[in-house]
């Protein structure tokens, strides 16, 4: 017999957020988070992201053995100012059952129902800076930190339940060795003359902190048209300011500005702290966050997390100074291996980014839907 029961209290959170440790335990591809930081976004008092949405963690029990997971979710500013009539599910994590995926999902479509929803949609987070979509290829390939890794049985298990694909995502990568600096030089000294433009490039995190709003204004404007895009608030902006910024190198923060100093373009890359995970095992202390520090400093990988251009300046080639600039950082700090983060597969403006580069897709993941 199945038992489904929401996750209230912190033991019972911290017991939801080991799970995946289990299920996912020697699997060499599965990068765990860091069980206090994933405590720290379900905390609905310190999590903004909770006053825009509402969230329920429900943990599925066989003879009082934790079998599955997941979140029902709902943002409210997606429901009443897009007019989207969905609830959300995510942190999607079950043994190979259908019988349990089928008991978590309907308490999804419970919420769904509570609030006259007319889907379901899911794996997704509660904003769009959340990980999103259930991994169908690349089993085989390591996970980020940004992303969440699944067993190939969990899109069998959506599918068998009469749901259908609603986005697709892609994630590729390319060694540095594959950037050909010509395809992009002539272009960045022609637009920065051409548009008035200037590189910002910085040293520390304390120089990054005042564009850093700036650059939240920026990613609300260049992503808006985008499907399911949910703007972040001030309030989120700040959360997020002090959540990741610091774990970024600065180098690796790069902003344009045009004569006016305002921010038209922006990229954020972080180093691959994939391998520094697995070694803390969910703990930062006693020795998980040097790990990380290691990694922050000597990781040769990095992984393009955002990047934004104003849609003013979209298709003048502005990306050119971006890459010119990651190109001399990159060769200055040894970089090896370049791993892009999942991009909608039918969003075509990003993809011809990155066509001199020669990348080879390595993972596609998918959010599926069903009507309720």
């Amino acid at each position: 017999m199945i038992t489904i029961k929401e996750a209230i209290t912190k033991s019972e959170l911290t017991d939801y957020i080991k799970f995946p440790f289990s299920l996912y335990k020697d699997n060499e591809f599965w990068v765990p988070p860091i069980i206090a930081d994933e405590l720290e976004s379900f905390d609905k008092k310190k999590n903004p992201a909770f006053e825009n949405a509402e969230a329920y963690f429900f943990l599925a029990y066989r003879n009082n053995e934790i079998v599955g997971r997941v979140t029902a979710i709902v943002n409210w500013s997606e429901v009443n100012d897009q007019q989207k009539k969905k609830v959300r599910f995510g942190w999607f994590d079950v043994i190979d059952d259908i019988e349990v995926t089928k008991a978590l999902l309907e308490k999804v479509y419970e919420l769904g129902r509570k609030n006259s929803l007319e889907y379901v949609e899911g794996p997704m987070g509660f904003s769009n800076l959340d990980k999103v979509g259930v991994l169908t290829e690349g089993f085989d390939q390591l996970g980020t930190m940004i992303t969440w890794y699944n067993h190939p049985y969990y899109a069998t298990h959506f599918e068998q339940l009469g749901y259908r694909m609603e986005k697709e995502y892609i994630e590729s990568k390319f060694p540095f060795t594959n950037v050909k600096p010509e395809f992009f030089e002539k272009a960045n000294d022609l637009v920065k003359r051409r548009y008035q433009l200037t590189p910002l490039n910085f040293k520390t995190t304390k120089e990054v902190m005042p564009y850093v709003d700036k650059m939240f204004d920026l990613f609300n404007e260049s992503y808006a048209s985008l499907s399911s895009f949910v703007a972040i608030t001030d309030i989120q902006k700040e959360y997020f300011k002090k959540k990741y910024i610091s774990l970024i190198n600065p180098e690796y923060i790069k902003f344009v500005e045009d004569k006016d100093h305002n921010i038209v373009a922006f990229s954020i890359v972080m180093p691959s702290f994939s391998k520094a995970l697995q070694k803390t095992k969910g703990k930062l202390f006693p020795f998980g966050f040097i790990h990380l520090l290691k990694a922050k400093r000597q990781s040769k990988d990095v992984v393009f997390y955002l990047i934004g251009v104003h849609p003013d300046y979209q298709n003048k080639a502005v990306t050119a100074i971006i890459f010119n600039e990651y190109y001399h950082t990159f060769k200055e700090r040894g970089v090896v291996n370049c791993f892009r983060t999942p991009e909608l597969a039918d969003n075509t403006a990003v993809h011809n980014l990155w066509k001199h580069f020669n990348t080879e897709i390595s993972c596609r993941r998918k959010t599926f839907r069903k009507d309720l």
